[in-house]
């Protein structure tokens, strides 16, 4: 894990989700996923969107050319450990294909403009995941 992630992790469970800086006000969640390889625990502070009664999560990775490490995670193991606010539970990763990705991501290109701008600056599709509770 990078040193700029676990200081967000720290001050968001510190804060009860809440981030300072560059952050202030965003949608953050924690979302701890297990290596696909590895199988160790990893957790990354990611931007979520809350719509209807869904939460969904981006593998934006800024534009980059592949998929982020936790989406691959995630692909291979998808129950994962949410973290929202002072709130943690257990979800089913479940990505969003079709119209109905391209409806939750034009969503968040409009709570959030610069996933637009990650989407210009790469080729591929952008996933969109879904993240469902388990009751």
């Amino acid at each position: 894990m990078t040193e700029f992630n676990s200081q967000i992790i720290d001050e968001f469970r510190g804060n009860g989700g809440k981030l300072g800086g560059g952050f202030a006000g965003a949608p953050m969640l924690l979302l701890t996923t297990t290596g696909a390889k590895s199988g160790k625990l990893r957790t990354n502070p990611l931007a979520y969107l809350a719509l209807g009664d869904g939460v969904y999560v981006f593998g934006s990775k800024a534009g980059g050319p592949t998929n982020p490490d936790w989406y691959h995670n995630l692909t291979a193991n998808p129950r994962v450990t949410v973290e929202i606010g002072t709130e943690t539970y257990e979800a089913d990763a479940v990505e969003v294909t079709g119209p109905e990705r391209d409806r939750i991501f034009a969503a968040q290109t409009q709570a959030m403009p610069g996933f637009k701008d990650y989407e210009s600056k790469t080729t591929r599709v952008i996933p969109v995941i879904q993240l469902k509770r388990v009751s």
